[in-house]
């Protein structure tokens, strides 16, 4: 007997590979956008699922349900203004996995009313929820996630160093909330909500 679910892994294998490939993508092409073509020198500003896989983080997403991808390397110095510099390439993420999100709806949509294959329709369910997932896991504002880099990008400056000085404590407190299952209760809410609004949206749109 095999230790994992083959077929659930069929059905969110292609929505990670997706959502962590254009949110870190996206990350990179921003910061080079604005001067830092650090991304870009590590072989980071592509879409090849291959350069942003981080093995561990990306085997814990697929058997536990959470992980992480490569974080790709930014050096705010090169930005004009590094606290706006960096809030934009923080939100690029999360935003990009917003985005995949209302695109994959309407591509579910089409495939509905085409009576596509069954397991293309579950694939791209999926992939809908793990991006609303991806985005709103990485808004919430604890280290290291983008949340967390927003945050820093809005507070003033003299808080900076306050803020800083616990940030070494950030992951304790991920993994304590992650177990405990405190994240849950504050992202699935949210997620379901998106999700059926999507749903929502796309039976309007196309009458399914």
């Amino acid at each position: 007997m095999l230790p994992f679910d083959i077929n659930r892994i069929i059905l969110v294998l292609p929505g990670i590979l997706f959502a962590i490939t254009f949110h870190e993508f996206a990350h990179g092409y921003v910061a080079y956008l604005l001067g830092d073509s650090t991304a870009k020198n590590n072989g980071r500003l592509t879409l090849n699922p291959i350069a942003h896989i981080d093995v561990v983080g990306f085997l814990m997403l697929i058997f536990a349900g959470f992980g992480w991808a490569k974080p790709v390397p930014v050096n705010p110095n090169y930005f004009k203004n590094r606290k706006l510099g960096m809030l934009y390439v923080a939100m690029a993420g999360p935003l990009t996995n917003m985005v995949l999100a209302v695109i994959l709806t309407i591509a579910l949509g089409v495939l509905i009313q085409l009576r596509s294959n069954e397991l293309v329709v579950r694939i791209l369910i999926n992939a809908i929820m793990i991006n609303l997932v991806l985005a709103i896991f990485n808004l919430l504002p604890i280290p290291p996630l983008d949340g967390s880099k927003i945050l820093f990008s809005l507070i003033p400056d003299e808080w900076e160093y306050t803020v800083y000085k616990y940030e070494k404590y950030s992951y304790f407190i991920l993994l304590a909330l992650l177990f405990t299952g405190a994240i849950s209760k504050i992202l699935f809410p949210i997620v379901n909500y998106l999700f059926n609004f999507l749903i929502v949206f796309m039976q309007i749109v196309f009458g399914v």
